[in-house]
C-alpha cells in the first residue's frame, strides 16, 4: 500500500510551500481525504461539504465552531459538523494540524 504511510514532514513541506492555503492533501480513499493545514495569521477558511476532525500536532491557539470559542493545544482532537462555520484564532506560530474530511456532502447523520 503506497499511501498506508503519510510522513508528517512531507506534508509539512507540501503544505508550507502552498502559500495561498497553507494546505496539503497527501491522502484521499474514496470519501475520506487526509490534510494537513499550517495556516500563518490568519484562518481565511469557509465552511465545507464534509463532516472533519482536526487533529492538533503543534501549537495552541483558540477553536470558534459555529460562534463557541475552546482552546486548544497539542493532541486536542476538535470535530466540525459539515456546513458549520469554523476558523481558528489567536494561534501560535507553529500550529499545525491533521484534517480529516469524510462522508458525504452534507454530512453524516447524527
Amino acid at each position: 500500500m503506497a499511501d498506508a504511510h503519510i510522513p508528517y514532514a512531507a506534508a509539512l513541506q507540501r503544505a508550507t510551500l502552498n502559500h495561498q492555503t497553507h494546505y496539503a492533501e497527501p491522502l484521499t480513499h474514496g470519501t475520506l481525504r487526509l490534510g494537513l493545514y499550517a495556516p500563518i495569521d490568519t484562518d481565511p477558511q469557509q465552511p465545507h461539504e464534509q463532516d472533519e476532525v482536526y487533529i492538533v500536532v503543534a501549537g495552541s491557539g483558540t477553536f470558534v465552531v459555529d460562534g463557541e470559542r475552546a482552546a486548544f493545544t497539542i493532541g486536542d482532537a476538535l470535530f466540525v459538523p459539515a456546513g458549520v462555520e469554523h476558523r481558528f484564532e489567536d494561534f501560535s506560530d507553529d500550529f499545525t494540524a491533521w484534517v480529516v474530511f469524510y462522508g458525504p456532502p452534507g454530512g453524516e447523520s447524527p
